[in-house]
């Protein structure tokens, strides 16, 4: 199979080989095709989370094939992970008659895409983590995929100290922005239930990628356990900076939010081995959809499905099936069919939850094994456990508008 980090450097001639007929960038196809928006960051720290989703995208459009009569198609419109980036792309896209989104990687930018979208009479679907996006921000025109903030930390660090009752001092590192705040004060709620002391925080910005300072006050606080609550290639950078510390050998690591297959085999399977990881999604989970998209994915892309690709693509599927069910593309005969939906999902049974719009679906904690152990160059963990923790509409404190 190609190789991941070779197949991201030639990822927009792969793109581009999908433009035809899957994915189409000018307003003039936009207006013969029905377009589902993929606002993603396509440059900056999250390129490759993003390159990877407008491919999944690009995938299930190319499935669908005609949709209401139409060639369905995915346009990915770059939000640099930056908020007024992403808000100008959405309008621009709403302005060319876009009126389905599947995206928005960082819970920033998809809080303000939700509401430019839903304004606009569109609808979002996104598999950002901040509670607030089906919580206190939520709308009539946003929906969520992924599961949020509480239940990642439910999944992860419950079990983890149900495992490790020794394991009574824990350190974190956040990310100082909705997400990581949103981890951070699920996880602070869970150390308190559970007796756990919470020995100390490092903050850092979206732009950091030296934490060697914030390990240095880590390893000062002796923890037993070190919680990273970063996304993408910050968390990647601060597991490897740990390791070289050695901290493998002094503390259990664990990464709440992993982004999965990309991030293994950029890591390798030496640096995985021993570290637990949360996750959205994984290739080798054996659900009826799930199997068969990996065998496609495989047979037809020579690589295996990955977070990213796999999120991106189950929106994208949903949007266009919705669309075809309600007749329409219009933003709320769309969300109509949505609500309430069920369905088989990638993770198994899934539901569209219709008081909040949050899919119910399963979350992974993973654990990575020994090279030697291996079955394959994909298989860089075993799944420990897994499960659904959501809080109800009215805790998360979501009053739909």
């Amino acid at each position: 199979m190609l190789d991941r980090r070779s197949f991201l450097t030639t990822s927009s001639l792969a793109l581009a080989s999908l433009a035809t007929p899957a994915v189409l960038r000018g307003a003039r196809a936009a207006d013969a095709a029905l377009v589902v928006g993929a606002p993603l960051p396509m440059s900056g720290a999250f390129a490759a989370n993003g390159k990877f989703a407008a491919l999944g995208a690009a995938f299930a459009a190319e499935e669908a094939g005609t949709v209401l009569g139409r060639k369905a198609a995915a346009r990915d419109l770059d939000t640099e992970g930056k908020p007024a980036t992403a808000a100008r792309r959405v309008q621009e896209a709403m302005a060319e008659g876009t009126r389905l989104f599947a995206g928005g990687i960082l819970s920033s930018e998809a809080l303000v895409m939700g509401k430019e979208v839903t304004n606009g009479g569109g609808v979002f679907f996104t598999t950002a983590g901040a509670d607030e996006i089906t919580g206190t921000e939520c709308n009539r025109g946003t929906f969520r995929w992924s599961v949020p903030t509480h239940g990642a930390i439910a999944q992860t660090v419950r079990p983890l100290i149900e495992q490790m009752p020794n394991a009574k001092r824990w350190y974190t590192i956040t990310p100082q922005y909705v997400f990581g705040e949103g981890l951070l004060g699920a996880a602070k709620a869970v150390f308190k239930e559970k007796g756990v002391e919470h020995v100390g925080n490092s903050y850092h910005s979206l732009a950091e990628k030296e934490f060697s300072g914030y390990l240095t006050n880590a390893i000062a606080a002796k923890p037993d356990v070190l919680l990273i609550l970063s996304f993408g290639a910050q968390s990647s950078d601060t597991l490897r900076q740990a390791v070289s510390f050695g901290l493998k050998k002094r503390m259990t690591i664990v990464l709440a939010w992993a982004s999965g297959l990309e991030q293994f085999e950029a890591l390798g399977a030496d640096l995985c081995e021993g570290v637990y990881f949360g996750a959205q999604y994984w290739h080798g989970v054996d659900t009826p959809l799930n199997k068969a998209l990996v065998a496609k994915v495989r047979e037809t892309r020579k690589f295996s499905p990955n977070y990213s690709f796999a999120g991106s693509y189950l929106l994208t599927k949903l949007l266009l099936d919705a669309a075809a069910k309600a007749g329409s593309t219009e933003g709320p005969a769309v969300a109509k069919a949505l609500e309430g939906l069920t369905y088989a999902g990638l993770t198994g049974d899934e539901e569209v939850r219709a008081a909040d719009h949050q899919v119910i679906k399963n979350y992974y904690l993973l654990k990575g094994k020994p090279k030697a152990q291996m079955a394959d160059k994909d298989d860089f963990v075993d799944v420990v456990s897994s499960g659904k923790s959501f809080l109800s509409p009215e805790a998360a404190g979501c009053k739909m508008t």
